[in-house]
């Protein structure tokens, strides 16, 4: 697993073009694992905070009990020029790390450790599928296809 910082260093204009989606929206598709392990989605904000990539959940929420349950976890940036997902362990931030953000009391704020970060798009001059793959330590692989 990475911080968003270990995967700037490792890959940083995958990094600043993946960032650059999720900053172009304010909400983004949060997926995570019920208890019996059917997937639920969720509308969820993150931001960019030191090395991390951070996100939140209002008091009580089934997503913030799931990721607590079982901290796996994709989120995918709202859909523009490219289509960027990341995906890791949710850690929740507690105790007196939480007091730096300043939440609201009750509010979930969790750090994504990343395992794996995707941005796909069409190629306009060859009208291929690109597909750019990162995972910690193993650099970026690209796959084309039609």
């Amino acid at each position: 697993m990475a911080t968003w910082q270990q995967f700037a260093n490792e890959a940083p204009e995958l990094a600043a073009h993946v960032r650059s989606r999720f900053e172009a929206h304010k909400t983004h598709v949060l997926a995570t694992l019920r208890r019996d392990g059917a997937p639920r989605v969720s509308g969820s904000e993150v931001e960019f905070i030191g090395p991390d990539l951070m996100f939140g959940s209002m008091p009580d929420a089934m997503k913030a009990a799931d990721l607590r349950r079982d901290g796996r976890c994709a989120i995918h940036a709202h859909p523009g020029d490219g289509d960027a997902k990341v995906m890791g362990l949710a850690a929740e931030i507690t105790g007196p790390a939480k007091a730096a953000f300043g939440s609201p009391p009750g509010v979930h704020d969790f750090r994504l450790d990343l395992t794996g970060a995707v941005l796909t798009y069409v190629d306009p001059a060859t009208e291929l599928l690109v597909i750019h793959h990162w995972h910690p330590g193993t650099g970026v692989k690209v796959t084309r296809r039609r």
